[in-house]
């Protein structure tokens, strides 16, 4: 009898064994995903996102949980339909005509209409297009060529929407914004500004026309120190949240999951024409010469960016890698000598101005200004001044006389020409006086970055990747590699432990005390973050 006990524990364990590992891989509904950004505000409204800034590629990763778009690209660089269920264009590529997809409703139970799309589409779409509803489509019309206008609509700010009459948005997503805990107002969090530490709840959205996501909630805190947010990482209070590069190798060391995209952020410098110095393009080339990418992207950036040669980067534009990167200090030390007795040869200092916001920035900035002094160049950094009220005194020389800008630049769009066009238009960057009008696509595009690039009126820096930690818990992470996150597909492992140790981190023998005081010290600043 003993015998036949055993006999039956052996066969049936494997089975017990397998049906474990099946429940513990499996998906499963439920839970809330908090996720913590170091953002202090965010914009789920399109029509007020400014192109190419950072705080754009905060807004759109959240708009996402609740908006979606025409159609999306998948990582095989496949077009696939989303709000609209088909299209086609002319032979020409200037009339394109999409198929709304029946039967999607709003998440106040309105039904998606193409007159929705129109009116979604027509204050974010350029001033040149015209779109208008044809039967159950949506027709976009221009007098040029259109090819990339499917990489156009499945990125940047091309979401579709509707506003209602108290000007709060609707979406047909995985998620609808509500109350969180303790709110009572959905429609009014949606309209209000939110601040450093302030949450965005997203609860899942049960009648979404894709199905329901696998999670209950997101939970979104804003403001949050970068460091704060990988201890709270660490401590299980997190599950997902944006490390800040320098913080990579600790987190890695410390064995949190770590992933990167693409260099999604261009560090670079431009001129204007407020101190006369930078109109000599031996200047100015000099500074170019003067620069050292390699410890900028290595060192401050924690090998978290790779040195930039051009202003789109290789994995958008394709051709990328046929510009270099040229660091030579004592050619630019000849090259500032020779300037002897001309307007580059003023004792004046070439005045920096940041225009970016954070630390990173101004390392950067500093970097640059001990690069250039090292080859005779002399350059003064100043940091980009608060806005002004009504009223206001009028801004200082040195702000004003600022003939140097460090700038950052975010790549929102999956189309390279639109990319390229917004960064002229925004840089008051002049187009070339000739481009072969028989050239393709992609060689047009390279004589624009090419006649700003050898004129040194642009100097790219940086190309910085996007690094997301992850909790041990959170299953299925499928993010695009260009940063699109998809959180509908996640879902939480309810058996996987949350906390990992942080006594590395804090180089401390006792990590419960430390941390403890850690978030003590810290609970001020952050009084809007979970305790």
């Amino acid at each position: 009898m003993r015998h036949t006990y055993f006999r039956l524990i052996a066969l049936i364990s494997p089975l017990l064994l397998t049906a474990a590992a099946h429940a513990a891989t499996s998906p499963r509904y439920g839970g809330t995903l908090h996720l913590e950004l170091a953002a202090p505000k965010a914009s789920l409204d399109p029509r007020e996102w400014q192109t190419g800034s950072l705080e754009s590629a905060t807004n759109a990763k959240l708009a996402a949980l609740m908006l979606e778009r025409l159609v999306a690209l998948d990582n095989y660089g496949r077009f696939q339909p989303v709000l609209a269920t088909e299209w086609s264009h002319d032979a020409s590529n200037r009339r394109w005509q999409f198929a709304i997809r029946a039967g999607v409703k709003f998440s106040d139970g309105s039904e998606l209409k193409p007159a929705d799309v129109v009116a979604a589409l027509q204050p974010l779409l350029p001033e040149a297009l015209k779109v208008y509803v044809s039967g159950n489509a949506v027709v976009i019309e221009s007098i040029s060529a259109l090819p990339d206008l499917l990489e156009r609509l499945a990125s940047g700010p091309y979401f579709i929407f509707a506003v209602t009459s108290d000007k709060a948005l609707l979406g047909t997503g995985p998620f609808v914004l509500g109350a969180a805990p303790g709110e009572t107002d959905p429609r009014a969090i949606a309209a209000a500004p939110h601040g450093v530490g302030s949450h965005l709840f997203f609860r899942a959205n049960e009648d979404a026309w894709s199905g329901r996501p696998f999670l209950d909630a997101v939970d979104v805190t804003l403001g949050v120190p970068p460091l704060r947010a990988m201890f709270d990482l660490q401590l299980g209070k997190a599950d997902l949240v944006a490390l800040a590069p320098e913080l990579v190798p600790r987190a890695k060391q410390a064995n949190v999951r770590v992933w990167l995209s693409e260099p999604l952020t261009l560090y670079g410098l431009r001129f204007d024409t407020a101190q006369t110095a930078v109109a000599d393009p031996r200047l100015r080339r000099a500074l170019s010469l003067a620069l050292d990418r390699e410890t900028m992207a290595g060192v401050l950036l924690q090998k978290q960016a790779i040195p930039a040669a051009a202003l789109l980067p290789q994995w958008l534009s394709g051709y990328a890698f046929l510009f270099n990167v040229e660091s030579n200090p004592e050619r630019a030390k000849e090259l500032r000598r020779s300037l002897a007795g001309g307007a580059g040869a003023s004792s004046e200092s070439l005045r920096l101005r940041v225009d970016a916001a954070g630390d990173l920035p101004k390392l950067l900035g500093e970097r640059v200004a001990v690069n250039a002094r090292q080859s005779g160049i002399p350059v003064q950094v100043v940091v980009k001044p608060v806005s002004r009220g009504a009223g206001a005194s009028q801004p200082s020389t040195a702000e004003a006389a600022a003939g140097v800008h460090l700038f950052a630049w975010h790549y929102s769009s999956l189309s390279a020409r639109a990319e390229l066009d917004a960064m002229f238009a925004a840089y008051n960057l002049s187009e070339p006086s000739e481009i072969n009008p028989a050239a393709t696509e992609r060689e047009q595009l390279y004589a624009r970055e090419r006649s700003v690039l050898e004129d040194w009126r642009v100097l790219p820096l940086v190309e910085q990747a996007e690094p997301v930690g992850l909790g041990a818990n959170v299953r299925d992470w499928m993010p695009s590699r260009w940063g699109e996150w998809h959180l509908e597909d996640v879902w939480l492992d309810a058996n996987q432990p949350t906390t990992a140790p942080i006594a590395y981190e804090l180089g401390l023998s006792d990590p419960p005390s430390a941390a403890m005081r850690y978030f003590e010290s810290t609970r001020d600043s952050t009084s809007g973050a979970r305790q």
